[in-house]
C-alpha cells in the first residue's frame, strides 16, 4: 500500500484515490443528469420561458431529473476536490450529507409502512393532478403512457379519472375528438396490430361499462401498483438495500480518510 509521507503520521494513498474514484462516478453521472434535463427543457422552450414550469399542475418528470442531477453534481463534486485537496470541511459535508439521505429514504419507507391510507390518498390526489395535465407537458404525457402501459391499467381508480382531463371530460361542453374516451396507453394490445392505433380509446366511455373490459383496461393504476410491490417486494427491498451499502461506503471512505487528514494535523501540532 503506498502512502503519502509526513513527519509522523500517513494518508492512505489507497482510500484517497479510491473516494476520488467513487464521487468522480457521482459526478459524471450528476452532469449526464443536468445535460439530459437542461436539454429537455430546451426542446420543450421551457429555458426562454421559465413560468411553464410553475403553469404546470401535474409533475413535470424533467424537474426530477433536473434536482437528482444537482444533488449529484454537488456531492460528487465536493468529494472529488475534498478527497485531492485533504478538505475535513468538504469532506464531512459529503459525509453528513449521505447520512441524511440514507435517514430521509429510511424515515419515509417507515413512515409510508406505518400511515398507508394517507399515502394512498396522496398518491391518488397526485395522479389526478397529473391527469389533468395529460396534455401540457410531453414527458409527463410520456410517463403517463409508460406506467399505464407496463401495468395494465387505466387511470388513479380506473377509467372514469380521465373527466379530469379537460380534453377526455364526458360534459357536454366538450369539444374534443377525444371527448368520453381515454389515451391509446389504456388500451388492451391487439398482437395482430403492428402500429400503435392512438385512435383505439376514443369514445370508448360512451359505451356501457360492461363493454369497457373488452377494449381497455378497467383496472387503476393504484390497485396495480399496490399488487406490483407485494409481488416484487424483494427486487425493492434488494435496490434499497444496495443503494444503502454503496452510500454506507462512500460514508466509511470519508471518514476514514478524515481520521487520516486529522492525525496527520495532530501529529504536526506537536
Amino acid at each position: 500500500m503506498h502512502y503519502y509521507r509526513y513527519s509522523s503520521a500517513e494518508v492512505s494513498c489507497w482510500y484517497k484515490y479510491l473516494l476520488f474514484s467513487y464521487n468522480i462516478i457521482f459526478w459524471l453521472a450528476g452532469v449526464a443528469f443536468l445535460a439530459a434535463g437542461l436539454w429537455a427543457w430546451s426542446e420543450k422552450g421551457v429555458l426562454s420561458d421559465l413560468t411553464k414550469v410553475t403553469g404546470l399542475h401535474g409533475l413535470d418528470p424533467v424537474v426530477l431529473v433536473l434536482m437528482v442531477g444537482i444533488v449529484m453534481f454537488t456531492l460528487g463534486f465536493a468529494g472529488c476536490v475534498g478527497a485531492l485537496r485533504e478538505n475535513i470541511c468538504l469532506l464531512k459535508f459529503v459525509s453528513d450529507i449521505i447520512t441524511l439521505l440514507i435517514l430521509l429514504s429510511s424515515s419515509v419507507a417507515v413512515l409510508a409502512f406505518l400511515f398507508q391510507d394517507w399515502v394512498r390518498d396522496r398518491v391518488k390526489e397526485f395522479f389526478e393532478n397529473n391527469i389533468k395535465s395529460y396534455r401540457d407537458d410531453i414527458d409527463l404525457q410520456n410517463l403517463i403512457d409508460s406506467l399505464q402501459k407496463i401495468n395494465h391499467c387505466c387511470g388513479a381508480q380506473g377509467p372514469e379519472d380521465w373527466d379530469f382531463n379537460i380534453y377526455f371530460n364526458c360534459s357536454s361542453e366538450s369539444k374534443s375528438r377525444e371527448k368520453c374516451g381515454v389515451p391509446f396507453s389504456c388500451c388492451i394490445p391487439d398482437p395482430a396490430q403492428k402500429v400503435v392505433n392512438t385512435q383505439c380509446g376514443y369514445d370508448v366511455r360512451k359505451k356501457n361499462k360492461n363493454q369497457w373490459d373488452d377494449q381497455i383496461f378497467v383496472k387503476g393504476c393504484i390497485v396495480a401498483l399496490e399488487a406490483w410491490l407485494p409481488q416484487n417486494i424483494y427486487i425493492v427491498a434488494g435496490v434499497f438495500i444496495a443503494i444503502s451499502l454503496l452510500q454506507i461506503f462512500g460514508i466509511f471512505l470519508a471518514r476514514t480518510l478524515i481520521s487520516d487528514i486529522e492525525a496527520v494535523k495532530a501529529s504536526n501540532a506537536f
